[in-house]
């Protein structure tokens, strides 16, 4: 081993180990977030595409077409100028879809697995000499340091390593999709390659040339020769030349670090201009590299792709140059096999044996890629060893490049053209394939010239270069066959509603169908057949939790969002076909339910995330629909709306405040499923012939309430979809305000009811009193006496009724003209308590007066008697032998609380409300008029005072409380308490 073997092993290695610190820093958080997903570090990572024909091959094709090496740069940075229009569609596609390769793209397109792998076929087809290049790249750099014999087989341990270390990014993919490390790992390549670019030109401008005036003289003077000798690019190469790298940004690498590392669609319109100004620092060396080589004469055995390790002798330049190349080759090699594996697994393997409960998927998925990355590296070094190493660099790019070109026709269809087909994009895409391959593929492999069938036409192709013409050619029959087919075969109905998604304007509109599965729970046991019950479980979680949603929802809606998040989840792990195929089977729709109608919800949502991008008239219409949207959703009666198949729609804020429903846990859901009392009172308005339903009672939070509902149908048609709109409006409080008013009139008609009862009671029983008075002095006879005596009770029962309903009819009046003087509220209920023992009733109810002889208040000592009278008789009436009545006055504000408790059973509640009613009572019948506590009511009202009951009080099991506040009597110079 010689210095410059030990050098070249030495960079190398140390190349290799930086990038795997950096890999392990990102992976373990060493480096903070906010650096590796800076939109700089994207737009560096984008840099892996100036593989190693940017720093090769550039010189190469420089030396020979001058500038027309800049193709290489300005035709991907057209692409990238181009973002809003051709990348970010495609971005949304990608993001949304979770597709994760252009075969992905296209098969989820064009609807079919075998378009899928073709795609796949043709991008290996076309990454073999692409890889080969980087691989050839490495074997002449490493001989050109070392002089080894055995260049090839350095290169196959550099590419031994570079496999085992890509082989470590499958499966460190994160839950948002994205490898931070990779992003990382190629970043710091390009900024590497770069470095050594810029550092290669610094030293040619001023170590070879003494600065930018010297390069002028050399160019015009012994310069001249050497520029004479260039032959200038043909315009009609040139715009060749920008198509076919233009397509650049569909090789597998290109694309999967475009579309599937992407952040946002900030981060990929930043990256338009920040990719073509690396690509312009990049491109800016090389001229200055070709022509200090051509100074110094340095033309080494392997011709001008490698001047820049004949410009010194120095071991550090020439380990530059190295260092820029392997920079190069080694990221564009690991991310070409990264992306091409999983390219191979979703649309090869998997549709060749597609999972059928694997007992560990996630395992087996991971190390077939493994292999797959490894089989990918080392292919590309066999196809060096066979085939690049009798190949100039440009051969082997431009034949890579024209072979990826083939899908360009495709793609614009993709965007742009909603009539194409598989048949079509199939028979395109074959005919193109075709040319390539015996035009350009083939003659690599055999040394044979190339074939190129010249159609009637184009005649003066045949002395063009035969890149040139199979690249006309080829895309030329393309396209046409393309146009062709599509024109002449049917679409399907999947293709036109893939076409209606993958278009620059797309607005999906999903039908509303029901599914099999009832629930998410039930997502697992369907799934578990394809996937084994532990794969089942996580993916339906994982879509769950993507979602926001419950694993029992039931909502067809949500478990069509389910349905597709779960098709896109599995999208990304194993392509958009076998996913659809193992939704489709096993997640089917079911087909006894009704036909399928737009889902206007989910159409709204996606015009709500789409509306920062509507222009003109577009916008403004999506105004005038947002409007109209929340004119319904803030109005400010409740509404709902229901679809032709009994889906809900629509539930506004007015109706979820008043059911207590948000409308997000409920659109999207039967009416019959909705909750209590939601399901059935909607029901019944719908089945009602009418259109209106009045005052339906409903219990809402444990109270009842009056609502009102209004129906308005909604006529289908072709092209608008039909339905059911329904108000509910709450009528309580007029419900409640007309019982009252009611309730009211009632009272005054018992009132007046009651003042002609006594008129025309009183005078009779007058008579009838007086008349047994005048008995019982006409007679000694005892049982005579005893007639009278019965009869002068029962008058005087009769009296004292008559009173009560004289006093109820003129509530209020007792007082007028009187003078309030103070009553010693003790001595009222030591009278009370007095006359109620006069009717030698229930003698054996113990009375307690616990009232302040001085306590005193302002009234009628006559109208308090009688209310004491009425409280102290009904809590003897509801108390049991032996138990106590505890009358109790404590002074509260400026009055005194005057309260009355028994031990009885207690106050039912549904009797409470209306205890101070006339006739409502308490006792069995005969025994009350339900007259007492209204006019103790009354009486209360005159002093100015309140009643309050409670039945039973605080801290006991059983019995009545009465309280009644009375304004105290207030001495002189005391201040109210």
């Amino acid at each position: 081993m010689n210095a410059s073997l030990a050098t070249m092993l030495g960079v190398g290695a140390g190349f290799l180990l930086l990038l795997w610190l950096c890999a392990l820093a990102v992976d373990r958080g060493w480096i903070p977030t906010r650096i590796t997903r800076h939109p700089l570090v994207y737009a560096l990572a984008l840099g892996v595409y100036a593989s190693a024909w940017a720093i090769y091959g550039s010189l190469e094709l420089a030396a020979t077409s001058g500038y027309g090496y800049l193709t290489y740069y300005l035709g991907v940075a057209g692409a990238f100028l181009l973002a809003p229009v051709l990348l970010v569609p495609i971005q949304r596609m990608v993001r949304t879809h979770q597709l994760a390769s252009l075969a992905d793209l296209f098969a989820f397109r064009y609807r079919s697995r075998w378009v899928g792998t073709l795609i796949t076929l043709v991008s290996l087809l076309a990454v073999l000499p692409l890889l080969a290049l980087q691989v050839q790249t490495m074997g002449n750099a490493i001989y050109l340091m070392t002089g080894a014999a055995s260049p090839a087989t350095l290169a196959l341990v550099f590419c031994v390593l570079l496999a085992l270390f890509d082989m470590t990014f499958v499966g460190r993919r994160r839950i948002d999709g994205q490898h931070d490390s990779l992003l990382a790992v190629m970043a710091l390549s390009s900024l590497i390659k770069l470095s050594a670019m810029l550092g290669l030109g610094a030293f040619a401008l001023f170590a070879v040339f003494e600065g930018p005036a010297d390069v002028q003289a050399w160019l015009e003077g012994p310069g001249q020769a050497f520029q004479a000798s260039v032959v200038q690019t043909d315009p009609a190469h040139w715009r060749s030349l920008l198509l076919l790298f233009f397509a650049g940004l569909l090789m597998p690498h290109i694309f999967h670090l475009v579309f599937t590392e992407t952040r946002s669609r900030h981060t990929l319109l930043q990256a338009s201009w920040a990719l073509p100004l690396f690509l312009l620092l990049m491109a800016l060396p090389v001229p200055l590299i070709l022509w200090a080589g051509q100074r110094l004469g340095a033309d080494g055995p392997l011709g001008t792709a490698y001047l820049a390790f004949g410009l010194s002798e120095s071991v550090a330049l020439q380990a530059l140059a190295f260092l820029a190349g392997l920079a190069a080759t080694s990221a564009t090699t690991l991310l070409i096999a990264l992306a091409l594996s999983g390219m191979l697994v979703n649309h090869v393997f998997l549709v060749a044996h597609p999972p059928e409960a694997h007992h560990d998927l996630y395992r087996w998925l991971r190390w077939l890629r493994r292999g797959l990355v490894a089989a990918v590296v080392l292919g590309g070094w066999l196809f060096y060893r066979i085939v690049g190493v009798h190949h100039d660099l440009t051969s082997l790019g431009l034949a890579a490049f024209v072979g990826m070109a083939q899908c360009l026709p495709g793609l614009l269809a993709l965007l742009y053209w909603p009539g194409a087909n598989r048949r079509g994009m199939l028979a395109g895409l074959a005919s193109g394939i075709l040319v390539w391959l015996a035009g350009l593929w083939l003659p690599l492999l055999t040394g044979l010239p190339a074939l190129v069938i010249i159609p009637p036409g184009l005649e003066a192709l045949a002395g063009e270069p035969a890149w040139y013409a199979v690249t006309l050619v080829s895309l030329a029959s393309n396209a046409l066959v393309f146009i062709v087919v599509s024109l002449a075969t049917p679409t399907s109905e999947g293709e036109r509603a893939a076409a209606e998604a993958c278009s620059v304007d797309a607005v999906i509109r999903p039908k509303r169908l029901p599914l099999e599965a009832a629930n998410g729970e039930e997502f697992k046991s369907y799934l578990a057949r394809a996937l084994g019950e532990s794969v089942a479980a996580r993916e339906v979680d994982r879509a769950l939790d993507d979602l926001g949603l419950s694993p029992l929802d039931g909502r067809p809606y949500a478990l069509r969002r389910l349905r597709d998040r779960l098709q896109a989840n599995l999208s990304g792990l194993m392509g958009p076909s076998v996913a659809q195929d193992i939704v489709d089977r096993y997640l089917p729709y079911r087909q006894d339910g009704p036909g399928a109608t737009e889902d206007i919800h989910f159409v709204e949502s996606r015009l709500e995330a789409y509306r920062s991008r509507l222009t003109g008239l577009a916008r403004e219409l999506d105004g005038l629909r947002r409007y109209h949207r929340r004119t319904l959703t803030r109005l400010p009666v409740g509404l709902c709306a229901f679809g032709e198949d009994g889906e809900l729609l629509m539930w506004n804020d007015a109706l979820a405040r008043l059911s207590g429903i948000e409308g997000g846990g409920v659109v999207g859901a039967r009416r019959e499923s909705l909750p209590a009392p939601w399901g059935e009172l909607l029901g019944r308005i719908i089945a009602e012939p009418g259109s209106h339903l009045y005052k339906q009672p409903v219990s809402l939070d444990g109270t009842t309430r009056y609502l009102s509902l209004h129906k308005a149908a909604l006529e289908g048609s072709d092209n608008e979809p039909g339905g059911m709109v329904i108000l509910v409006e709450d009528h309580s409080e007029m419900k409640w305000l007309e019982d009252e008013l009611v309730h009211a009139a009632r009272l005054a008609s018992i009132g007046q009811l009651a003042a002609g009862v006594a008129h025309e009671i009183g005078n009779p029983i007058t008579g009838i009193s007086s008349l047994a008075q005048n008995l019982r002095y006409e007679t000694d006879d005892p049982e005579v006496l005893e007639t009278t005596e019965q009869i002068q009770q029962l008058t005087d029962r009769v009296s004292r009724i008559v009173s009560s309903l004289v006093g109820f009819a003129h509530g209020g009046r007792h007082l007028a003209g009187r003078e309030l003087a103070p009553v010693g509220i003790a001595k009222v209920v030591d009278e009370a308590i007095h006359l109620i023992h006069l009717a030698r009733s229930r003698e054996d109810v113990r009375f307690d007066n616990r009232c302040p002889a001085a306590e005193r208040v302002e009234g009628d000592a006559q109208r308090l008697l009688q209310v004491m009278v009425n409280l102290l008789g009904n809590a003897r009436d509801a108390s049991e032998p032996g138990d106590g009545v505890t009358i109790e006055a404590v002074p509260e504000g400026a009055g005194l609380r005057i309260s009355v408790t028994d031990e009885g059973a207690g106050i039912d509640p549904s009797v409470r409300d209306h205890l101070f009613e006339p006739f409502t009572t308490t006792k069995p019948p005969g025994e009350g008029t339900g007259l007492g506590l209204p006019l103790v009511y009354s009486i209360v009202a005159e002093h100015h005072g309140n009643l309050e009951v409670e039945s039973p009080p605080p801290g006991r099991e059983r019995g009545t409380r009465i309280s009644l506040w009375l304004p105290r009597h207030q001495k002189e110079g005391e201040t109210p308490r």
